[in-house]
């Protein structure tokens, strides 16, 4: 499993948050194991370094930058060159977790995204996006989708989990299903209510549950 980290995290994020902690017993059991990487495109994005093109260009680079080189690095310590992988992650980590599923259905199987935010335009004073964000965010690109690459993704499966609480939004999580069920994309959208907030506490429970029940 690839987690994502939250913008501007980098990979040892999820180590500080204490979720590999939460996750350790299905570690230690050997059924899952557990990769991240910076979010360079994040903190660029929230950062507002450089031009919006830039910014998008960066968003595009960074998932090329995953599939040519983190993929190949997990499989290479998987010791298999088809390991299923998920993805993973929360607010603009669900963004990537899900774009990562729907751009490479070849490379990931699942995601599990948290807290989601998908539409992120609204963090840009550009008037509109590049091609660089067009083929990054699966709420531009699914829609153009078909033939033999949604013919995969189809088979592929994408969970929007989402608290109601702090700092959330429930929208985002039924405006990304809303474009992945048109298109015939399997997914769910799970609404945890507004006792769960947008911060670490919601995901270091969220993430095991839904990996505890994946892998029974």
């Amino acid at each position: 499993m690839l987690v994502f980290p939250t913008a501007g995290g980098d990979a040892e994020e999820i180590e500080r948050w204490q979720l590999i902690r939460a996750l350790e017993p299905l570690i230690t059991a050997g059924k899952i194991k557990v990769y991240s990487c910076d979010s360079v495109a994040g903190r660029v994005w929230f950062g507002k370094e450089g031009t919006p093109e830039h910014r998008m260009w960066m968003m595009n680079q960074y998932h090329q930058y995953v599939k040519h080189e983190v993929v190949p690095a997990i499989r290479m310590d998987c010791k298999s060159d088809d390991v299923a992988i998920w993805a993973a992650g929360a607010s603009i980590g669900a963004f990537h977790s899900v774009a990562a599923v729907c751009r490479f259905p070849d490379l990931f199987h699942r995601a599990i995204a948290m807290s989601g935010t998908y539409d992120l335009m609204r963090f840009s004073e550009a008037q509109q996006y590049s091609e660089h964000y067009f083929v990054s965010s699966p709420l531009q690109f699914v829609p153009t989708l078909e033939g033999l690459h949604l013919d995969v993704l189809k088979q592929r499966f994408v969970l929007l989990a989402t608290g109601a609480g702090r700092a959330e939004n429930v929208g985002e999580s039924w405006a990304m299903a809303n474009v992945l069920g048109a298109k015939g994309i399997p997914n769910r959208v799970d609404d945890w209510g507004p006792d769960w907030h947008h911060d670490w506490p919601t995901w270091r429970v969220m993430l095991p549950k839904y990996l505890e029940e994946a892998l029974r």
